[in-house]
């Protein structure tokens, strides 16, 4: 599997605006980004291509990632996030972990922690420890520092066995004036 990183920065009226901007940077707004916890399939290629590639697929469509983004909105504060990853030379399988935080000492120091405990847990050697880490600083308006791991998209397919939801009755619990 190939999975890409990136990463934006962005700047905004408000924290959610800056974090759209950030999204439009890295490549992957116009998608509904579905979490993943941080475990990499047997085979994973990651490349770090420097410019965004927009993923496969189309608007809307299902994105799954794992990302790592901190917001700002106080003068002088910084926004640092990353993304660390270890895999096996040979299998191809491995970690990735997501952190964020006001320093980029800070943020590189919970990557290396983070992967090295992730190792120990799982009795396991991986190879050296990699990470992409971005940061900005609030000065006048709202900052927004983001990294992603983009796995693959998916579109929204109805489910041929679900998909008859008009057969069952349902009972709304709500109620109005």
């Amino acid at each position: 599997m190939h999975i890409q990183i990136s990463s934006g920065l962005g700047v905004g009226p408000t924290e959610l605006a800056a974090f759209d901007q950030s999204l439009v940077k890295a490549g992957v707004a116009n998608y509904n980004l579905i979490y993943l916890s941080s475990v990499l399939p047997p085979n994973s290629n990651i490349t770090e291509d420097g410019k965004p590639k927009l993923p496969d697929g189309n608007w809307g469509d299902r994105l799954y990632v794992v990302i790592a983004q901190k917001r700002v909105s106080q003068r002088n504060q910084e926004a640092w996030a990353g993304i660390g990853w270890m895999q096996d030379p040979k299998s191809g399988t491995g970690l990735l972990v997501e952190h964020e935080g006001h320093s980029e000492n800070e943020v590189k120091a919970d990557i290396t922690n983070s992967l090295s405990a992730l190792a120990k847990n799982r009795n396991m050697t991986f190879g050296k420890h990699q990470m992409h880490v971005v940061g900005s600083r609030c000065i006048d308006y709202p900052v927004c520092a983001l990294v992603v791991a983009v796995y693959e998209s998916t579109t929204w397919r109805a489910n041929r066995h679900n998909h008859k939801l008009g057969k069952f009755k349902f009972k709304s619990l709500a109620t109005s004036k």
